[in-house]
């Protein structure tokens, strides 16, 4: 048998493998995500699910928790966009090193989380870096996977960040963790804007 022909055979054995799948597939409603692990790209996967959302006409709301008041390139070709953006803006908890207003401003932004989760009128909602509030503590894991339960039955959620609690990535239809290889900042190289942030 040539080798043309057994390429053939594997690849129609493949499409029949891929179109049952996707027969089998008939359940319709929004998907939880978790983006986790120590490796880079979690934010940044949340984000390219964002704008492959806005591109097809979806509402999307994002809530960052952590993050600080510098150029965000994502919020800036997504709010133009009719994205909304919560931010926390304390920066990383390892910079401001004060519990009290850390959680604080967690709460206050965990508010506009609840709103974003019972609206049914958006299609995607990112909790970026919510991983971080649950485990030092800030947010109830409780008063999270009940808004997560809750929310409307169409809409999707993408939840990013390090060490996710195993009661979130079992709620979750999909979990993908982010393993570190190599990365350019362990050699010495600064972050970069528009690439690294």
């Amino acid at each position: 048998m040539a080798q043309d022909d057994r390429h053939q055979q594997r690849q129609q054995r493949l499409k029949e493998q891929v179109d049952a799948r996707i027969a089998a597939a008939t359940t319709v409603r929004g998907i939880l995500m978790v983006f986790t692990g120590n490796g880079k790209g979690k934010t940044t996967a949340a984000f390219g699910i964002a704008t492959r959302a806005v591109g097809h006409g979806k509402r999307v709301g994002v809530i960052q928790f952590i993050k600080g008041e510098w150029p965000n390139g994502e919020r800036n070709l997504l709010e133009p966009h009719g994205v909304e953006f919560q931010v926390m803006a304390t920066g990383f908890t390892w910079d401001t090193q004060n519990r009290e207003t850390d959680t604080a401003a967690c709460l206050q932004v965990w508010q506009h989380a609840k709103r974003m989760l019972q609206d049914d009128t958006l299609d995607l909602v990112i909790l970026d870096e919510l991983t971080y509030m649950v485990s030092y503590d800030y947010l109830p894991l409780d008063e999270v996977l009940r808004a997560l339960q809750q929310r409307p039955s169409q809409q999707s959620v993408i939840i990013t960040g390090r060490g996710c609690h195993r009661e979130i990535s079992e709620l979750a239809d999909t979990v993908s963790e982010m393993r570190p290889v190599k990365h350019a900042f362990d050699a010495g190289i600064q972050a970069q804007q528009g690439i690294d942030w």
